[in-house]
């Protein structure tokens, strides 16, 4: 009818998975310079970056499965 209240939007839940699967690749790109798998930067061979690395992917994991979780919610209701 024309004053039905409007459906909310569907798009809930993608903000937190698009920055988790960024924070993953980052992250796993700064794990594989640190140990030294891929040269040629300032960040290669320093064990520091393949523990920040590593924590910046499970940080990233983290992300993507509670926008998941907010998706799934959202989509039930």
């Amino acid at each position: 009818m024309v004053n039905e209240p409007a459906s909310p939007p569907k798009l809930k839940g993608w903000l937190l998975m698009t920055i988790g699967l960024l924070a993953i690749v980052v992250g796993a790109l700064w794990t594989v310079q640190g140990l030294d798998i891929l040269t040629d930067s300032k960040m290669s061979g320093k064990q520091t970056w393949a523990f920040v690395g590593g924590a910046v992917a499970v940080f990233g994991l983290i992300l993507t499965m509670i926008g998941e979780r907010v998706r799934s919610r959202s989509k039930r209701q």
